[in-house]
């Protein structure tokens, strides 16, 4: 792999443990609707991605009965009332450490509101590792890679010596928006084969990450 100079990470999934606490806060959703159906954590992995909205008609909502916003919000006071319990993902903080160690500038590239990723980066002490925290002014989770552009362009860093580290198909979408490098993680909210399907370089561990770089 060409040298990396900048480490794009995303949040959810990949650096924070929260994809059985996220698949409880889905079946609780279609239960406090009304609907039937329940996923299980494989099913739910073959379903989830971005945009979100897309994603709630694949887990069947009916927006004409439900509108998108209404159950977006409600999902996400579900969310926050509990995401305090999970914890960050095996080996986060000491691969964040290493890369650290390796001179990499560090920045979280997320599709969650930005507040909201302040707040659980800093109650997990993990933020101090980011010179930056990019993420959306909403809860609706349609894309980052302005977010990434923008990013870009401000900074001046060459896309080419930067690595987009993430855990579902967005992530390589963003990467290959950027003109970046990208390795998606097993552990997050899509399964291996959706992940190989897009990407060339899959781990399973976070802490495989400093070999890949050093």
């Amino acid at each position: 792999m060409q040298p990396i100079d900048l480490v794009f990470w995303d949040w959810n999934g990949t650096l924070l443990d929260d994809v059985n606490y996220s698949l409880g806060c889905l079946n609780g959703l279609l239960a406090q609707y009304g609907y039937p159906q329940r996923y299980s954590l494989e099913a739910y992995r073959e379903i989830f991605g971005f945009p979100i909205e897309e994603y709630y008609r694949r887990v069947g909502f009916d927006f004409h009965r439900d509108p998108y916003p209404v159950l977006a919000q409600s999902y996400m006071d579900r969310y926050n009332a509990g995401v305090e319990e999970c914890a960050p993902t095996s080996c986060a903080a000491s691969t964040l450490e290493a890369l650290r160690s390796l001179g990499k500038r560090q920045v979280i590239l997320s599709a969650s509101r930005r507040d909201y990723l302040i707040e659980q980066a800093s109650q997990r002490g993990l933020k101090g590792y980011f010179s930056e925290l990019l993420g959306l002014s909403d809860i609706y989770g349609v894309s980052k890679i302005q977010l990434g552009l923008d990013f870009l362009a401000e900074s001046g860093v060459d896309p080419a010596r930067c690595l987009m580290i993430g855990d579902t198909d967005h992530d390589a979408q963003v990467a290959a928006a950027l003109g970046a490098k990208c390795v998606l993680f097993t552990g997050g909210h899509q399964s291996r084969p959706r992940l190989e399907s897009v990407c060339d370089t899959v781990i399973d561990r976070l802490d495989q990450l400093p070999d890949l770089l050093g």
